[in-house]
């Protein structure tokens, strides 16, 4: 069944009990597919357009790219126009360094125009380089073509006010490289589109964490409380500013935030922090999108977020991914406790699939019936699919998946 747009709000509104929407996870690694396709997976699989068909995912237009990040700019064609996978998926392109690296063009921050990429220094087994966010990162190369796993991060765009006085000429809502060229075209183009569209709102935390990295900006909250403010308003003012252009003109079904801010046991920051420092200006997102009657707010937070869900339901925000379970996070326990004021997504634990398919089918059976039956909930694995789950395990828990939901099973 294609995901309309009145399906997926059915769902989100808890109007759907048992309806199986798994939607199309980006979160599949390069080598994860390499991997598939030498033990027997179509190669074509490597096609996202081709996965998504093949696994019966369900598909959500992203506006701002697949992160959700407040952008636009990647659909401006005058700077990096995304490439055309077909089945209404793009990907972004890459700009090759020399050396045989490349990087992507996209960045999960804000900022337009992004930084000029550029090789700092290299030996047999690392490349040191700025990626277009501005960081200054070093990765294994084998890393880095495998495209599984993350760099070591050594520096940083913002240091200080002087620093972050530059950065803030990378948030004017009103930067031409912000927009695509035609908008009129982009508007028609994304009204006429039949799936759900979502937009990305940025954050707070998220964005801030990517400029000043995230030991810097912990004591920054208590040393330089004045500059986090500056920061957060001008994000802020950005947000609000591009929500109402776009949804002037453009009818989305969600609307995202991307914050990343808790990690195995717990939040980075205080809910007193998040109540001081986010929670207003969460509110003043929310109820600007309320007002174009979008009602369905996601977040994704990698981690253990249970002490930030009641503080984020209080701000408007009402979906919330990827509910890791290894950092404890109990989607049936929380679902019980929030009940339909919380729309779930993720939660099945990648380990499980890793170990084999009875664990696999423990993991299924212990959550999934009665979330699906509760409704509000799109299962996913809890994050990135990783190398390590093998493409007959991955079949077994797509079709246990559809077992549960009485559909019938799918030929691989």
């Amino acid at each position: 069944m294609n995901l309309s747009k009145e399906r997926f709000l059915d769902i989100c509104h808890f109007k759907r009990p048992g309806d199986l929407c798994m939607l199309m996870n980006y979160s599949f690694s390069g080598q994860t597919l390499e991997n598939w396709i030498e033990q027997g997976a179509p190669k074509e699989i490597i096609n996202p357009g081709f996965l998504e068909d093949y696994f019966q995912f369900q598909h959500i237009h992203h506006l701002a790219g697949e992160n959700g990040v407040l952008t636009l700019r990647a659909e401006g064609k005058e700077i990096h126009p995304k490439i055309d996978l077909g089945h209404n998926i793009t990907a972004p392109p890459m700009i090759d360094l020399g050396h045989g690296i490349t990087v992507p063009t996209e960045t999960r921050s804000p900022i337009a125009p992004a930084y000029e990429p550029r090789i700092i220094s290299e030996d047999e087994h690392t490349v040191t380089f700025i990626n277009v966010a501005g960081q200054t990162v070093k990765y294994i190369k084998e890393v880095l073509k495998s495209d599984w796993g993350m760099p070591m991060y050594l520096d940083w765009p913002v240091k200080d006010r002087a620093t972050w006085n530059e950065l803030k000429k990378r948030l004017d809502p009103n930067i031409p490289e912000r927009w695509p060229s035609d908008w009129n075209a982009f508007v028609q183009k994304m009204n006429s589109k039949s799936e759900p569209l979502a937009l990305g709102v940025g954050g707070f935390y998220g964005p801030l964490r990517e400029w000043v990295g995230s030991e810097r900006i912990l004591y920054m909250f208590y040393d330089d409380p004045g500059l986090i403010e500056d920061m957060m308003e001008q994000v802020l003012y950005l947000e609000i500013e591009v929500i109402k252009r776009v949804l002037k003109d453009i009818k989305v079904q969600q609307a995202t935030f991307f914050e990343d801010m808790s990690y195995k046991t717990g939040p980075l920051i205080s809910p007193a922090m998040v109540r001081k420092f986010m929670m207003p200006r969460y509110k003043k997102i929310t109820a600007l999108l309320h007002s174009y009657d979008v009602d369905v707010i996601y977040l994704d937070s990698d981690g253990n977020s249970n002490e930030l869900i009641p503080l984020w339901l209080e701000s408007g925000i009402n979906s919330l991914w990827p509910f890791e379970v290894a950092a404890h996070n109990d989607a049936v326990a929380i679902r019980k406790k929030y009940g339909k004021d919380l729309i779930i997504c993720g939660t099945i634990d990648k380990r499980a699939l890793i170990k084999g398919k009875e664990a696999t089918r423990e993991e299924v059976m212990s959550k999934v019936p009665f979330l699906l039956e509760q409704g509000g909930y799109f299962p996913s694995v809890d994050h990135q699919v990783p190398p390590d789950i093998t493409f007959e395990n991955y079949c077994y828990y797509i079709n246990l998946m559809r077992k549960v939901a009485g559909l019938e099973k799918l030929p691989f």
